[in-house]
């Protein structure tokens, strides 16, 4: 929406509409005065709350003209932006963010900030209330139209979230030599009649084909490019806590893990196996015994489980591997369905993104060690919450634990089999 410079100069030239809010920004001793955090959250709710759109930051309304953020206060202006989207809207947004440069009436470049919101599958609360757009501005929503707002998205949620397309992406967004690995070798079907039997593609409301969101976390190279937050960050620490007392160099590696969901699975188990250590023992005989600090086959369980069956509605939120010392903690994002508890998981089994899933069951595994325990990702047997807890507490003698963090965020913690080096 409004993605290119031409489209931008040409719709500030006819001024703000339902997808376009001007806004210039303000500085008064070097110190960013407006628009102010609640303003923002006004907007950019109510863009989400209608059918999306763009707000342009450096840009004055009624005269139209191009005036530019100072670079050295761009980040100041992002950053507030993020609070707004963050602290001052519920539930919160996660807009895209994007710093260019558009011509001022001389003719020279000066920078802006681009943000663009979603039409959401929620009805989103900013502190002045429940807002939309109506036409060139924000107006709050009647009672009527509130309670109707609510149950229609409450019902297009009723469609899993994994299967509706996303407004922004073309099919192009789609690597072919990704998706047609899911395809039948023969068939005749039109490529977009093909991704939609596959529930990697489907119709908007203005019968145009999108890829859906399962189909950008299977085919896409940087699916976080449209849903912010699929991705995994990984984090290995010095020490038992995130900053260990004393450690100048508290973080031993770091990465954020992106791609199509198979390639991100394979890069975290990389990840761990990197970063945890293996002791070696002599056996009696004189040979040489390694001992891990996690069993791989639990990790790879474990992750997968995680991408498989997180939240995607949550924008912005991420997997989170964090490796200690002694532990390794894996954050999923969303509630756990069904009424499921965390101490059931071991014994009840529940997909959140069937057709996720199901793709993610085609996928060979791809990586030589782990294609020793399991041909593909998933088995759908429902067995690796199990796996997980018993080849752990087999390795390291203590039994892994589940639990929600706030309502909704799963926590695994597993914990580290004790190593010594080989004298």
């Amino acid at each position: 929406m409004l993605g290119t410079r031409a489209e931008l100069i040409e719709k500030i030239r006819l001024g703000e509409d339902s997808f376009l809010e001007l806004e210039e920004v303000k500085f008064a001793g070097g110190k960013l005065r407006g628009p102010a955090q609640e303003d923002l959250a006004d907007e950019l709710a109510a863009f989400a709350n209608s059918a999306g759109g763009v707000l342009l930051l450096g840009v004055e309304d009624r005269a139209r003209e191009v005036l530019g953020i100072p670079l050295e206060h761009l980040d100041a202006v992002e950053a507030r932006v993020r609070q707004a989207c963050e602290d001052s809207v519920k539930p919160p947004l996660a807009p895209v963010i994007e710093r260019m440069t558009l011509p001022d009436s001389a003719g020279a470049e000066q920078p802006v900030l681009r943000v663009e919101v979603a039409r959401s599958l929620f009805v989103h609360q900013s502190q002045g209330g429940y807002f939309h757009r109506v036409g060139s501005s924000k107006r709050p929503m009647p009672p009527d139209h509130l309670a109707r707002l609510f149950q229609q998205r409450s019902q297009s949620r009723l469609i899993r979230f994994d299967e509706t397309p996303v407004s922004r992406a073309t099919l192009t967004d789609l690597d072919e030599v990704l998706w047609r690995r899911f395809a039948p070798a023969q068939s005749a079907d039109a490529p977009e009649v093909l991704l939609g039997k596959l529930a990697m593609a489907a119709q908007d409301e203005q019968d145009i084909w999108r890829p859906t969101v399962a189909g950008l976390l299977m085919a896409s190279r940087e699916p976080h490019r449209y849903l912010p937050g699929a991705l995994i960050q990984a984090v290995a620490y010095a020490g038992t806590t995130v900053v260990p007392e004393g450690e100048l160099v508290y973080q031993r590696d770091a990465q954020d893990i992106t791609g199509p969901l198979d390639e991100q699975v394979r890069m975290a188990c990389a990840f761990v196996r990197k970063n945890m250590q293996v002791a070696a023992f002599k056996r009696a005989d004189g040979g040489r015994v390694d001992m891990p600090q996690y069993d791989m086959t639990a990790v790879f369980e474990a992750v997968v489980n995680a991408v498989a069956h997180r939240d995607y509605s949550m924008a912005g939120a991420k997997v989170r591997l964090r490796l200690f010392a002694d532990r390794l903690e894996l954050y999923s994002p969303g509630m756990l369905p069904n009424t499921m508890t965390p101490e059931s998981l071991p014994f009840r089994q529940a997909a959140r993104n069937e057709a996720l899933t199901s793709l993610l069951a085609r996928c060979p595994v791809g990586d030589d060690e782990l294609a020793l325990y399991r041909s593909h990702l998933m088995d759908k047997r429902g067995e690796g919450v199990s796996i997980i807890l018993a080849r752990s507490e087999a390795l390291s003698g203590k039994r892994p634990e589940y639990q929600m963090n706030d309502d909704s965020e799963l926590v695994l913690t597993i914990y580290a089999a004790r190593t010594e080096q080989e004298a």
